[in-house]
């Protein structure tokens, strides 16, 4: 006797009940384990986006929003900050690396970002061609950026003012791309780095056509007051003067100017755990600057998010106890429909186990397509998920598989529909062959 073959026609004897239950069943095991692939492959790409940085040095506002903006460059910055005061800072020994962001403008979409050589050693980033920035106006571009824009070395294009790709304030200053960053799958990927000089150079060349009505107007009342004091004063003294006048305004000039360099926010590492514990509430107190923690304030997010987790989650549990009861009505029905043929083969010389058998493997047949439908599906549903992050945040996502969590849930599954399998196969137990036959004739 060929039980497979039994169950498999079993199966097809009632196609519809078989399809509530597969179906059921599939949507149930996709969304746990897709809510459980999604949620891990986003926690480990955030905190793997995280690299080396310990400590985030910025302006006050959200702390939150400036480890997403500064770290995982997924919001606005909360403004910026003096170079020159957050250096002061950093001088601490307790600090192994401190490295400035400064950011602004963006080439379709994809942020340029102005640091120094340290940056890409935060996040373990290789040369897959070229080499680095070594003057102002070259970029690096991460993997992802290369291969969206299509951007080859020695190619050049214009950026665009503010975090989002638009085409009214283009800068005039062309960026050149001398080299591009082997895939790490953190954030460096959808970034264009360059030098801090280049942030600086091609907003300080815009905002010289605000500024040169003004200059003008100072330098044709200089140029007055100088023509007076030569009335007044020896031609040679005028000179010398003059001279030394120019000689100290430059002076001061240049050192207002270094003075007034700003940037985004600063990436920090600790030599050890005492400077996590002492600085950031330090200088939350006593300066007008901000320091947070990212892995604390991405812990305060997922446990934000961990809400509509569980709320999925939840929801895929009730949708699999019904599927395990539609089993069972599904199985319990086959057994008091077909309790004569059932009582004829044990006429036969089929046994009890037999025929427990014929219902078990009709109930983990419907299972392990339920399984592979379910798989399949929470693969199409990661596919458009990781689509429309990258889409919005231009960030790749890599899959994490929770292995643990999926063979526990695997196990919950096969646990629950071997608890309905059982309650369905009681009657074939307590089965009286002799008064099911005598009564069926």
């Amino acid at each position: 006797m060929n039980i497979w073959k039994i169950s498999l026609s079993s199966i097809f004897h009632k196609p519809l009940y078989a399809l509530l239950s597969v179906l059921s069943l599939s949507i149930s095991i996709g969304l746990l384990l897709g809510i459980q692939q999604l949620d891990a492959s986003i926690k480990y790409q955030f905190e793997n986006s995280l690299g080396d940085v310990d400590m985030v040095l910025g302006a006050k506002g959200s702390p939150l929003q400036l480890v997403l903006a500064s770290v995982l460059h997924m919001d606005n910055p909360t403004g910026n900050i003096s170079l020159a005061e957050a250096e002061k800072i950093t001088k601490n020994p307790l600090i192994k690396k401190a490295v400035p962001i400064s950011y602004g403008d963006n080439y379709q979409g994809y942020r340029i970002l102005g640091s120094n050589e340290e940056f890409a050693g935060l996040y373990e980033a290789e040369l897959a061609a070229g080499r680095e920035p070594s003057k102002s106006m070259e970029v690096i571009l991460g993997s992802a950026v290369a291969e969206e824009t299509d951007l080859k070395i020695g190619d050049t294009f214009m950026s665009s003012h503010g975090l989002t790709e638009n085409t009214v304030e283009v800068h005039n200053h062309p960026l050149t791309v001398v080299g591009i960053y082997k895939p790490t799958y953190k954030v460096i990927d959808k970034l264009i780095v360059t030098q801090l000089k280049s942030i600086w150079d091609v907003h300080e060349h815009g905002e010289e056509h605000h500024e040169e009505d003004e200059h003008q107007a100072v330098d044709e009342h200089h140029n007055e007051v100088e023509h007076q004091k030569e009335h007044n004063e020896e031609a040679h003294t005028n000179t010398v003067t003059h001279k030394e006048k120019e000689h100290h305004h430059d002076e001061e000039e240049h050192h207002h100017k270094e003075s007034e360099k700003e940037i985004t926010s600063m990436l920090i590492s600790f030599r050890n755990a005492m400077g996590m514990l002492t600085m950031p509430r330090r200088i939350n107190k006593e300066t007008n600057m901000q320091a947070a923690l990212p892995n604390y304030e991405l812990e305060r997010l997922f446990n934000f998010t961990g809400v509509g987790v569980r709320a999925v989650s939840w929801i895929a549990y009730i949708i699999l106890a019904i599927s395990c009861v539609t089993i069972f009505i599904s199985l319990f029905k086959m057994v008091r429909e077909r309790a004569f043929d059932l009582a004829l083969m044990r006429t036969y010389g089929a046994s009890n186990l037999q025929l427990i058998r014929i219902v078990a493997y009709e109930g983990f047949l419907l299972v392990i397509i339920s399984l592979l439908v379910g798989a399949l599906l929470s693969q199409v549903g990661l596919h458009f998920a990781f689509s429309a992050f990258k889409s919005g945040y231009n960030q790749n996502i890599l899959l994490k598989l929770p292995y643990a969590q999926i063979v526990k849930t695997v196990i919950l599954i096969l646990t629950m529909v071997g608890i309905a399998i059982i309650l369905a196969i009681l009657p074939i137990l307590k089965m009286n062959v002799s008064k099911i036959l005598s009564n069926e004739k």
